[in-house]
């Protein structure tokens, strides 16, 4: 078994600075492991006491009768490293640190989680500032979590890893009172060496895991962790992620949690989407999805019958999915037949979404018949039940109903406990029903399992690599002429123009590049020239050197300088004018796209794509990043508009990416906004660009 195997499914566990008072918090983790089972060998240390709970209790690490697999250091961080160096030379396969006091705390803690780091060698670290782990699948508790006080744990197909170990107790408690089902939880904190990444590799080796849920406050690794997310994506492993840090207050807060750097969160987004995480976008939603997911029920579309006894809270629902996309049509002329057919009289209404069946639906007969006939309907892709108040007093009866009907189709089943009854949410999640106490966490859940079905893992296209050479390309900031050409380089061609200095020299590159033409200022140190007055559009050649001069003028008033060069550009017609741009973080290097011109940071309709670890985007990777603009439809022949060069824009995006990949470090910022796609066989035109480079 390796060190990660060992330490989620350990023979022994030797328990630290075990503490006799099992009120304390250095008390709790051998009468957890008592309490719960645990069926290997506990072995508490402690030196000035001879037993605890009725076993041995051993003055030092030397004394343990074997090597343990697994312990529990519970010492301060004072000494914390001590105890981990002599577990270490003892052979001990990994050793978890409960004590706070690291890197989160400052240089001091960064210079005793160094010292920790070092003490452990070969030896696996969980934390430190952890809480630990809870093994419910083997009845294996390793933490101090005050959530292990509970009595019993229902155990699921759910595993969870946290970098908080506040919240792996909160998400153990409130899937317990739910009749949630979890099989592992990992509070991984200040990951000083096993981190988030490590334990989604083993979890999706974990027969006892079909979901994956993460607490993410950031990720250390993201190559390790997109191969991690990637390896649980295709063995049919869903990860649900609820990531922090979406304001300002809260990155600040998830750094000075562990210490940690954050990345942007639209960076966070992007690679959720690359590798097939689910990003949950509120709290809840990190049990509610996962609970859905946790059946292995596929939804293929977005049409939903709802099944209710209560019109009220069936049209709660009905609103929700609607307002994100979801469909709630009446049932089909023989669905409605067959829905009718189990009732008589007129008080239902059958015929129409939701299905309200009254409170003649309580009846076992008329629910299995109004259930069995929506599943097997082929106008609906899932179900959702609602159970109301009058199912308080019966509610096996509900529970029973649903529950027989399904064995008879693989469509999701989902119900919305109306009022508080978190007893029937309890009992309905345990026989095996996704149960919610809101209707907005229903449309969640489907929305989760949406994006699981229509996820489509990336092939390796094997892109070759371009070799450009940049050697002569000074360090700083290019002037537009110059970022032109290094795009051009790489394959992205750019608008016809010519360099000048004087009135007579713009008007003679004006006649020769058309009837109208484009004039800007050309300078490396002024960057937004639209904004200081330094560009003309739409200008006559005639016209083209007094603009130059009431340029110099106005640029030399508003900006304090004059502008000695300036481009004159052929003006580009017709095209739809993009962003396409470079993002650095500490995630990695994305390519950015979205609409352009002076309106791109108005409109703020972007997409991003992170780069891989070798090279830059494949030509798939470039159009999903095209379609997932909400402009997509302008370059896709919007209500006849011509269909835009979808091929060049594709070509531009991974030239451009390309220059990315080679250009590494060095390539600080690089821009093209904006970038003209013209229609179907006219290509792309960079009209404008931005790059700084480094030395």
């Amino acid at each position: 078994m390796d060190a990660i195997s060992r330490l989620l499914k350990p023979r022994s566990v030797a328990v630290i600075g075990a503490s006799a008072d099992l009120n304390k918090t250095a008390g709790r983790p051998v009468a957890y492991l008592r309490k719960h089972g645990f069926s290997g060998a506990i072995y508490p240390v402690n030196p000035r006491v001879e037993s605890i709970d009725g076993l041995r209790c051993y003055p030092d690490i030397a004394s343990l009768p074997e090597v343990p697999d697994v312990a529990i250091v519970l010492l301060g961080a004072e000494r914390a490293h001590l105890a981990v160096g002599e577990l270490a030379r003892r052979g001990t396969a990994a050793a978890i640190v409960l004590a706070s006091g690291y890197t989160e705390t400052g240089e001091e803690g960064a210079r005793r989680q160094q010292q920790l780091m070092e003490a452990a060698g070969s030896m696996r670290l969980l934390g430190p500032n952890t809480i630990g782990l809870v093994n419910l699948s083997d009845n294996i508790p390793l933490s101090a979590s005050g959530a292990l006080a509970m009595e019993h744990f229902p155990v699921g197909c759910i595993g969870v890893v946290s970098q908080s170990g506040g919240i792996l107790g909160a998400l153990l408690s409130r899937a317990a009172a739910r009749g949630i089902g979890l099989s592992k939880l990992i509070s991984t904190s200040n990951e000083v060496d096993l981190e988030l990444a490590d334990f989604v590799d083993y979890l999706a080796d974990d027969e006892a895991t079909k979901v994956i849920a993460l607490y993410v406050e950031s990720v250390r690794n993201p190559d390790k962790f997109r191969a991690a997310a990637l390896k649980a994506a295709r063995a049919g492993k869903p990860v649900v992620v609820y990531k922090i840090g979406r304001s300002e207050a809260g990155a600040q807060a998830a750094v000075s949690h562990t210490g940690a750097l954050a990345g942007a969160d639209r960076m966070y987004d992007a690679l959720f989407k690359q590798v097939g995480v689910i990003r949950a976008q509120n709290f809840s939603d990190l049990l509610d999805i996962p609970a859905a997911l946790s059946t292995e029920r596929v939804l293929a579309g977005k049409r939903v019958a709802i099944l209710t006894s209560t019109g009220g809270a069936g049209t709660l629902v009905s609103d929700s999915l609607g307002v994100s996309g979801f469909e709630t049509s009446a049932p089909d002329v023989v669905t409605a037949a067959r829905l009718r057919a189990l009732q008589t009289g007129d008080h239902a209404a059958l015929d129409r979404n939701p299905i309200d069946v009254t409170l003649a639906g309580l009846q076992p007969a008329l629910l299995r018949g109004a259930i069995q006939a929506l599943l097997d309907s082929p106008s609906y892709d899932a179900l959702i039940i609602i159970v109301g108040s009058s199912s308080l007093a019966m509610p096996e009866l509900m529970a029973d109903a649903i529950q027989d009907c399904l064995h008879t189709s693989d469509k999701p089943v989902l119900a919305f406990v109306s009022p508080h009854a978190p007893d029937v949410t309890a009992l309905l999640n345990q026989r095996g029903v996704p149960a919610f106490t809101a209707p907005e966490s229903c449309t969640v859940a489907l929305d989760g399992m949406l994006q699981v079905a229509r996820w489509k893992a990336p092939v390796a296209t094997g892109v070759a690599p371009v070799q450009v050479s940049i050697d002569d390309l000074p360090a700083g900031s290019l002037d537009e002429a110059q970022a032109k050409a290094l795009f051009a380089r790489f394959g992205v061609p750019g608008v016809r123009e010519t360099a000048v200095s004087t009135p007579e020299e713009a008007e003679h590159a004006a006649s020769a590049l058309g009837t109208r033409v484009v004039l800007k200022i050309l300078s490396a140190e002024i960057t937004h020239k639209s904004d200081i007055g330094g560009v003309a559009v739409n200008i006559s050649p005639d016209q083209v050197g007094a603009r130059l001069m009431a340029m110099a003028t106005e640029v030399e008033v508003r900006a304090g300088v004059t502008p000695k060069r300036f481009l004159v550009q052929e003006m580009a017609l017709g095209g739809t004018e993009l962003i396409l741009g470079l993002h650095r973080d500490p995630l990695g290097t994305a390519i950015l796209l979205g609409m352009g011109g002076i309106t791109a940071e108005l409109f703020k309709d972007t997409a991003m794509r992170l780069l891989p670890a070798q090279g830059g985007l494949s030509r798939d990777e470039a159009l999903a990043l095209a379609q997932e603009l909400k402009t997509w439809p302008l370059l896709d022949g919007f209500r006849g508009r011509p269909k835009a060069d979808v091929e060049a824009l594709v070509s531009a995006i991974v030239a451009f990416s390309q220059m990315a990949a080679q250009m590494g470090g060095r390539l600080i910022e690089a821009e093209i906004n904006p970038l003209f796609v013209f229609p179907q066989g006219q290509g792309v035109q960079a009209a404008d660009g931005v790059v700084v480079l480094g030395a």
